[in-house]
C-alpha cells in the first residue's frame, strides 16, 4: 500500500466529517487483526513465542485467584475477531508486567516538589513519547507510597473517568497515580504494538468501564482482557506501517486545515463584498464552489443590510417617519383613554445613541417603546397550577421556531380573567425572552388565550407599525448585542424592562399606502 495511493483515495473522501479519524481508526484496526502487512512463513510462530515468554517470564505472569492458570490459557471468550494462523490469542497479563500508582498523602507537603515525574491520567493522550507531568513527588514519597516504578519505554493506561482507555508510551522512568496502569512488556512483544492494540480498543475498554459510580476498567480487567499475539517480527512490520500511516494522516489534516483556513478566509471577503455592494452580482458569488457560506452569517449579514436600509431603494414619495410616530402616538392616547392601557411606559431616553452605522435619508433610529403600544411582561405573582385552564408559558415554550404548546402549565380561568389586558398576548404581538436564553423574539400567531410568566417579554406594536419589519429588526444581530449589553445578573443575565422599551431600532418610511404587516 503506497502512500500515494492511499492519498488518491482519501482525497474522495475528505470531505466527510471525521474523515481522517476514521481512516486513522482503520488503521489500528486492520493493523491488530493482522491485515495491514503480509505474513512471513520464517516468522517464528506466535504460539511458540508465547510458550518462551512464558518460560522466561515464570513467576511474574499476572493471575487472578485460584483459577488464574485456567483464565490464562487461551479459549473461546478469548477471541475478540479472526487473527493469521501464525498468531495466537492470549491475555495482555500474559505479555507484560502490570502495575498501577497512588497518590501521597496531599497534607504532606515533603511529598510534593521533588524530582520524580508524576503522571496522572489526565496527562496520557495517546502519546508515543511521554515525558514530564504536571506535578512530581519526592523520593520520600517514593520510598513510603505504593508505586510502581515505571521504565523508560513501559505503556501507561488510564483506567478511571473520562480518560479511559488513553495510553501512552513512556520516553522516560515514571510512576503514576491510581487511576493509571503501567506495563512493562515481556521479551519478544514490542511496546508500540502494544500501544497500537489499546489505542484500537479503546472504544471497548470505554464500554466495559461503564456501569459503576465511576467509569473505570481496574487492573483485574485489564490483565484478563484478550491479547492477538502475532510473531515478533511481524509486530515491528505492522508498527513501521501503522506510524508510517499516522504519518500519512497528519499530513492530510494539516492539508485539510490549510484549505479550511483558506476557505473560511474566501467566505468572510465573499460576506464583507456583498455587505458593501448588495448587488446581484455579489450576491452570486456567494455560492462560488470554492467555499461555503455559513447560513447563519449570510442571515446577520442580509439582516444587517436591511436595517441599514441597503437591500432596497429609497422611494422620495415615502411619507416622513415622523407621520408614523404621531399615528402611533396618537393610538396609544386612544387606548389609553378606553381603558385599555392603565399606563404609560417609561421615558425611553436619548434616540440614537447606539447607533454605529449612517442611514439612508428618511430613515431615523427609535427606542422600541415609540413604536410599540406596550412593553409589558407577565404577571409577577406566582399564578396558582392547575391541572387544566389556560396555558401558561415558561422560557422553554419560547423557541426559535415559534411557540411550542405542547408541554405547558395552566391556570385556572379565574386568574387569567384578572390578568391586565396587556399581559394576555393576542395574535400579533412580539414575546421575547428576558432571562436565561435571551433575546429570542417570537410573532404570536394563535388566536387561543394564554398567559405567560415574568421572565418573557409582552411586546404589542402599533397598529401603523410592520410587523414583518420589527420582527427582522428584533432577530438581528444589532438589536440582540444592545439587548445582551443592557442585560444585569452574575448567575443569571436579565434583561430589564426598563432598558428593553430603550433599545434602538432603525425605522424605515412607510409606503404611501401601505398597512402593517
Amino acid at each position: 500500500m503506497k502512500d500515494s495511493n492511499l492519498l488518491a483515495r482519501l482525497e474522495q473522501v475528505l470531505d466527510v466529517p471525521g474523515a481522517v479519524a476514521r481512516v486513522r481508526d482503520l488503521a489500528l484496526q486492520l493493523a491488530v487483526r493482522g491485515r495491514l502487512v503480509e505474513q512471513c512463513p520464517e516468522d517464528e510462530p506466535a504460539n511458540s513465542l508465547l510458550a518462551r515468554i512464558q518460560r522466561s517470564s515464570k513467576g511474574r505472569v499476572i493471575t487472578i485467584g485460584s483459577s488464574g492458570r485456567d483464565k490464562a490459557r487461551t479459549s473461546e471468550d478469548t477471541q475478540l475477531f479472526p487473527i493469521p494462523d501464525s498468531w495466537t490469542w492470549t491475555r495482555l497479563g500474559q505479555i507484560g508486567d502490570w502495575g498501577s500508582g497512588s497518590t501521597p498523602p496531599r497534607e504532606n507537603s515533603e511529598l510534593y516538589g521533588g524530582g520524580v515525574t508524576w503522571i496522572k491520567s489526565g496527562e496520557l493522550n495517546d502519546d508515543p513519547a511521554l515525558a514530564g507531568s504536571a506535578e512530581t513527588i519526592t523520593e520520600l514519597a517514593l520510598r513510603t507510597g505504593a508505586f510502581r516504578k515505571n521504565q523508560q519505554g513501559d505503556v501507561l493506561l488510564a483506567m478511571y473517568g473520562a480518560t479511559v482507555g488513553k495510553a501512552a508510551i513512556l520516553a522516560e522512568p515514571a510512576v503514576t497515580n491510581q487511576a493509571v496502569c503501567g506495563c512493562t512488556p515481556f521479551e519478544g512483544v514490542t511496546n508500540k504494538f502494544l500501544f497500537t492494540y489499546l489505542l484500537s480498543q479503546r472504544a471497548n475498554f470505554r464500554v466495559s468501564s461503564e456501569g459503576g459510580a465511576q467509569p473505570n476498567i481496574s487492573k483485574v480487567k485489564i490483565v484478563n482482557y484478550p491479547f492477538p499475539l502475532p510473531p515478533t517480527a511481524e509486530q515491528k512490520r505492522i508498527v513501521a506501517k501503522v506510524y508510517e500511516l499516522m504519518a500519512l494522516c497528519d499530513r492530510l489534516e494539516a492539508q485539510l486545515e490549510e484549505r479550511d483556513t483558506r476557505r473560511a478566509a474566501l467566505a468572510r471577503a465573499a460576506l464583507a463584498r456583498f455587505a458593501e455592494a448588495p448587488s446581484p452580482d455579489n450576491l452570486e458569488f456567494l455560492f462560488h464552489d470554492s467555499f461555503t457560506i455559513d447560513p447563519t452569517d449570510l442571515r446577520k449579514t442580509i439582516l444587517m443590510l436591511a436595517l441599514r436600509g441597503r437591500l432596497s431603494e429609497q422611494e422620495p414619495a415615502d411619507e416622513p417617519v415622523g407621520l408614523l410616530l404621531e399615528r402611533a402616538e396618537v393610538e396609544k392616547g386612544q387606548l389609553m383613554r378606553d381603558g385599555v392601557l392603565k399606563r404609560v411606559d417609561a421615558s425611553p431616553g436619548d434616540q440614537g445613541e447606539n447607533v454605529q452605522f449612517e442611514l439612508p435619508e428618511g430613515w431615523s433610529i427609535v427606542p422600541l417603546s415609540k413604536i410599540c403600544t406596550s412593553i409589558t411582561d407577565g404577571d409577577h405573582l406566582p399564578p396558582p397550577k392547575t391541572e387544566s385552564g389556560v396555558p401558561f408559558l415558561v422560557i422553554s415554550n419560547v423557541r426559535w421556531a415559534g411557540l411550542d404548546f405542547s408541554d405547558t402549565r395552566f391556570v385556572s380561568e379565574e386568574y387569567f380573567a384578572d390578568l391586565e389586558p396587556i399581559r394576555k398576548p393576542r395574535k400579533g404581538d412580539i414575546l421575547y425572552t428576558l432571562v436565561g436564553s435571551l433575546g429570542i423574539p417570537v410573532l404570536v400567531d394563535v388566536q387561543r388565550p394564554f398567559c405567560v410568566q415574568r421572565h418573557i417579554g409582552i411586546l404589542r406594536p402599533s397598529s401603523h407599525m410592520s410587523l414583518g419589519f420589527l420582527m427582522y429588526a428584533l432577530k438581528s444581530q444589532f438589536f440582540f448585542e444592545q439587548s445582551c449589553a443592557i442585560a444585569t445578573g452574575i448567575a443569571q443575565k436579565t434583561i430589564p424592562l426598563s432598558g428593553l422599551r430603550r433599545v434602538q431600532v432603525p425605522l424605515p418610511p412607510p409606503s404611501p399606502n401601505s398597512t402593517a404587516s
